[in-house]
This record gives C-alpha cells, structure tokens and sequence, in this order.
C-alpha cells in the first residue's frame, strides 16, 4: 500500500512537471510563430528574418485612390524661347527628281530642341599679386584675396559639391573620387575629399549652431536616435527637429549625458514628441507626446500573438483619436470637445483592466502606458502636435541609407562631420532653398 501512495505521488509530481514543461515550450512554439518585426514591432525593417510579402499598413483607409492626387502639379520638359545654338536644316536636292534646290528659297516648318548638358571642364583662375615703391620708398605690396591660402588650392565649388554629395547624395569618397574625374576630369584623392569635407564643416558650424538656437525655442520638438557603427564600434546619431529646423548630432552616449551636453537647458518652452525611450522623459520640457505608431505596432503584435481583446480595443481607440485629429480645426482646440473627453475615460478604464499576470511582455506594456498616460492623447489638445514621430524618424534615417550606400564611419570625428552637414541640408530642404546653392554660400566663408 505504501510502495502504491509513493507511486502515485511521484506520478502526480511527474505530472506536474511535464505540464509546467509543455506550457513553457508552447510558449516557446508561440513566441517562433508571432516574431515580432518592424510591422508589429520597433524592429527596422533590415533586421526582419522573413519579411511578410505583403505587410499591412497601420494607416487608416482614407479613400484615396493610388497614385497622384488631385490638384498635385506635375512638371514636364519644356522648350525655350533663346537656344544657345540653332542648327537649320535645309534640303539640298529635291526627294523626287533630284534637281538641286540650293538656290531655292527655304520656308520654316517645324522645330525641335534638345536639352543636354556641355563637357565639365576644371577652370584655373590664377592670382597674382604685385607691388609698388611710393617716393618715400617704402615697398607696398598686394595681398592675396580671402581663401587663396597656398599655391594651389581648391575652390568653394568643388568643396561645396563635395559635402553636397557626401550627405545629400550619400556617397562614398572612393565614388566621389571616381565622379570628378570621370564627370569633370579632376583627380583629387579620397584623402583630400576628406580633408574639404572637414573644412566645409568647420565653415558651417555657425549654422549648426544656430539650428540648435532655433530648435531649443520650437514650440513642438520631436526627438530620436539611431545607432551607427563608427570604425566597428556602436555610437548613435541624435535628433532633435522641428518643422523648419533640424539638428543632428553623433554621441557614444545613447542616455541623458548627450541631451544635456547639447541642451542644457533642455526645452522648456516645447512639446516634445518621440518613442518612450527613458532619456526623453529626463528633459526639462512643457510636456511629451509619445509616438502613437509606436504604440500600434506593440498592439498589433499583441493581437496576433495572445489575440488579446484588451489590445484590440486599445488600438481601435487609438485610431479613433487619430481620426479625431484629422478632422479638428484649429479653433476647436481652445473650446470643450464631448469625444475627446470620451476617449480620454475610456483610455482609463482601459488603463484599469488587468491583463494576464503570465504576459510578461502585454505587462509591462500596460504598465509603461499607465506611468506615461498623461502622454497618450497630447496631440488632441495642440493643433500643432503630431500623433507621431515620423519627422524625427525622417530626419535620422538618412544615417542608416548613408551607411547603406557608403558603409559605416572611420572616425568620430567623421560621423560629427556628417552630423553637422546633414544638419545644414535637412534645415535647407524644409525650408525650401536649392541645396547646393546653399552649400556655394557656406563654401566662401572662413571657418572661425
């Protein structure tokens, strides 16, 4: 009888265990057959093991039909009133009997143009400097005009074109060096590519400053970083932006050391828009919105994986805010608004329904959204706050297509280069001027 209770008590612990064991490898099973990736997830798209064939938008279907809209307007190749040169065509025998037609008199019927860009050839300008003896006897002499430093330099074109090509073009010194002399038969060497890169940056490093002036005082920032490999080693790219000003800047630090190095001050007169990363949450500001994309991709795994109603009802009311959003005038933002109060209780009584305790990741989702709630809906009470971060996430992108094209930085003192480059061309391009034309100006300039 006792031999049969020991049986029986090891076959009930047996029991036990194998049924803890099958839990935790369906679990397991499960967590291989809902991966998260950059649809459901923060992964980039890069790191997805399989990418779906066909990924599902997180937007909203607004009716639109594909392709260009309505009122966009388009541009095509048209003829001009001065050609540089006109080339006449007259007929010198007759098609039909041969007789010559030389001395007939010609009428125009019809013209063509085309449009083609003449052989780059280098322009040497030479400087020379002279001197003059005055009847007192002193010598005088010339001096040589700002940036004609040594014998033989460069101009501020081709040192403009070069930092318009490394963070606007995104290419590589070797193919920059393979551009001048095979597109306007220059040689210059990659290390001189690199040596005009950085004296085109020292020369706009009064304007990166000045974006950093400018973004500290916007009215809504956004904020986000991306890492790098520089020279094999793990650094980040930082951004801080708004609608008329980016700053961009590189930092071994993906904490608060590198916000407080840049912005001591932090932003105390912005809403600052960005992910849930913790650093964010440190600086001094008015308040924060969270990105709500963010958010849905976390829900939508969520609803994949569990098929959880808590996270179903959780996104459906995000995108209710969302269109609420959409469809709010900017007066109404100052006046009482009977759905945005309706959603903001029914993200508490959400916030107030508990999850299962064995979804450790559904668990600290709901937690994270219960310390930050006051964060979720800021966007439904400023006109001008997004319920995303995608200009931030547009802003510090650019960094990873860099890295893409040309591969990761040699120095740090590179990265920083590009860095404050890029800062000048994503400010030009939200603000409207010609890139280049722009470069050309900074080029003239002596660095400080």
């Amino acid at each position: 009888m006792n031999s049969d209770k020991k049986r029986v008590a090891e076959l009930e612990t047996k029991v036990i265990r194998l049924e803890s064991l099958i839990e935790k490898l369906l679990d397991k099973i499960d967590g291989l057959t809902h991966r998260k990736n950059s649809r459901n997830s923060s992964v980039s798209p890069s790191k997805d093991e399989n990418r779906p064939l066909k990924t599902k938008s997180l937007r909203a279907n607004q009716g639109k039909k594909v392709g260009k809209q309505p009122g966009h307007e388009g541009s095509t190749l048209e003829m001009t009133v001065n050609p540089d040169s006109i080339t006449e065509h007259k007929p010198e025998f007759c098609n039909h009997c041969g007789d010559d037609l030389s001395d007939q008199p010609a009428t125009f019927i019809l013209r063509r143009q085309v449009f083609d860009i003449p052989p780059i050839i280098p322009e040497f300008s030479e400087h020379r400097i002279f001197q003059k003896t005055c009847a007192c006897g002193h010598h005088t002499k010339a001096l040589f005009p700002s940036g004609v430093n040594s014998p033989i330099s460069y101009g501020s074109n081709i040192q403009a074109t070069i930092a318009y090509m490394h963070t606007r073009q995104y290419l590589s010194f070797e193919r920059m060096s393979e551009f001048f002399s095979d597109v306007c038969n220059l040689k210059i060497s990659q290390g001189t590519l690199c040596t005009l890169r950085k004296g085109f940056a020292q020369k706009a490093q009064p304007a990166y400053e000045l974006n950093a002036q400018k973004v500290e005082n916007e009215k809504v920032v956004g904020g986000d970083e991306t890492g790098a490999k520089v020279n094999g080693k793990k650094g980040w790219f930082w951004t801080f932006q708004s609608q008329v000003v980016t700053y961009i800047t590189f930092s071994n630090n993906r904490g608060t050391a590198t916000i407080d190095g840049n912005f001591p001050n932090g932003f105390i007169n912005s809403i600052l828009v960005h992910d849930c990363w913790r650093s964010y949450f440190q600086i001094k500001c008015k308040t924060h919105q969270i990105c709500i994309p963010h958010l849905l991709r976390e829900l939508v795994f969520f609803e994949e994986r569990y098929e959880f109603q808590w996270a179903i009802n959780f996104k459906e009311l995000l995108y209710e805010a969302i269109e609420l959003k959409r469809n709010l005038t900017p007066i109404q933002y100052l006046n009482p608004i009977l759905q945005r109060d309706k959603i903001i209780e029914r993200l508490s009584v959400l916030l107030l329904t508990s999850v299962p305790k064995n979804r450790k990741d559904l668990c600290a989702f709901h937690k994270r959204i219960h310390k930050y709630k006051e964060y979720v809906f800021t966007f439904l009470f400023h006109d001008e706050v997004p319920p995303d971060n995608n200009a931030s996430e547009r802003a510090i992108r650019n960094v990873k297509v860099k890295q893409k094209i040309s591969g990761q930085f040699k120095t740090e003192n590179g990265a920083q280069f590009y860095a404050v480059i890029r800062s000048v061309t994503d400010t030009c391009i939200k603000n409207g001027p010609n890139v280049l034309a722009a470069f050309k100006t900074i080029a003239v300039l002596q660095p400080e």
